[in-house]
């Protein structure tokens, strides 16, 4: 390992220790979020079964139509019904933010990272706006203004209940769809997508499930949810409380629908222009699973662009890597829809 790699790595765990408010949580099997009881009597069976029956027909799985309350407030917030219905009525309500952009047609979705701040990737929807591209920042499910009442972070989109971050996961992504539906309405005709970290899972996801999407653009890139909660750092504290209850191989089955690589392995990522930016140290995507993601998108089929920087995580954040991973994707999303 040499210098510079030490220093991020450094860097990298700093940052993760500095977020004090991660909670070990209790495990729950959560088969009541995915249409079982509480106490069924056998929740590994019925989990199985659900989620081999999700993936089979994913498209129906996270198929929905648009809203039918729409509302853009005067400071470009808009809100709009959830077409999940969880038990915390406060995520039940979307909540994104536009960016108007001069073109006429082309916007780009931006879905943010896990436990992102209302505020957070302001910066990324202003450099589109001077682009002329709109933007819309959409709020992922139990974050900032969705957040469930004494909870501080979003602990059911990534946590120790199976069925729950099944759900939340699935909400994003029919959450996503109908941001998509609104920016049509508005008469964009060249939208694409954009997410970090969980954001690029679900925009990935939803990318593969709408054909409304022209591009699609990913910081941060893994193949199987469980094996990033198993084996990354920032997702340490979810996997103290999974791993005695679950080993990885039956979590990733439970989780695959809502995982990007099963819908690689289908073939469902050939012929959709994509651009994928990753750290060559990140510690919480870590760097074999990117090159095992990026491996079978070629295998199947697809020809993503890539970008390899060498930093972390949290690092992709730290000037130059934000300025040159920040110039190459808004390059990318100008160039395919203008």
């Amino acid at each position: 390992m040499n210098w510079f790699e030490q220093r991020i790595r450094r860097y990298e765990h700093r940052r993760w220790t500095t977020d004090d408010n991660r909670r070990v949580r209790p495990f729950e099997w959560g088969t009541e979020h995915v249409g079982g009881e509480r106490d069924e009597a056998h929740p590994e069976g019925f989990l199985a079964e659900y989620a081999t029956r999700a993936l089979k027909n994913s498209k129906e799985w996270y198929e929905t139509g648009p809203a039918t309350d729409y509302l853009l407030d005067a400071e470009s917030v808009l809100t709009f019904s959830s077409s999940i219905e969880s038990p915390w009525p406060e995520n039940n309500i979307v909540h994104a933010q536009l960016f108007p952009g001069k073109e006429k047609r082309a916007a780009v979705l931006v879905l943010p990272n896990w436990n992102a701040k209302w505020n957070g990737q302001r910066g990324l929807c202003e450099w589109l706006q001077r682009l002329g591209i709109s933007a819309l920042k959409m709020s992922l499910p139990y974050h900032d203004r969705r957040m469930a009442k004494g909870h501080e972070r979003a602990d059911q989109l990534v946590g120790s209940n199976i069925g729950l971050t099944l759900q939340a996961n699935r909400q994003a992504v029919q959450d996503a769809k109908r941001c998509l539906r609104w920016l049509e309405r508005q008469g964009y005709s060249r939208i694409g997508i954009l997410g970090t970290s969980i954001g690029s899972s679900v925009g990935y996801i939803t990318m593969m499930h709408d054909q409304g999407i022209h591009a699609g653009g990913f910081f941060h890139v893994s193949t199987y949810f469980a094996d990033v909660v198993s084996q990354g750092m920032t997702t340490n504290h979810v996997w103290e409380s999974l791993r005695d209850h679950v080993s990885v191989d039956e979590l990733r089955a439970y989780w695959a629908p809502i995982s990007p690589m099963p819908f690689v392995e289908l073939g469902m990522g050939a012929k959709r222009n994509t651009f994928m930016v990753y750290g060559k140290y990140d510690p919480t995507f870590l760097p074999e699973l990117t090159l095992e993601m990026v491996d079978a998108l070629h295998e199947h089929g697809a020809n993503p662009r890539t970008l390899e920087l060498p930093c972390g995580h949290y690092s992709l954040e730290l000037g130059p890597f934000s300025y040159i991973a920040g110039y190459r994707m808004l390059t990318y999303l100008r160039s395919v829809l203008a």
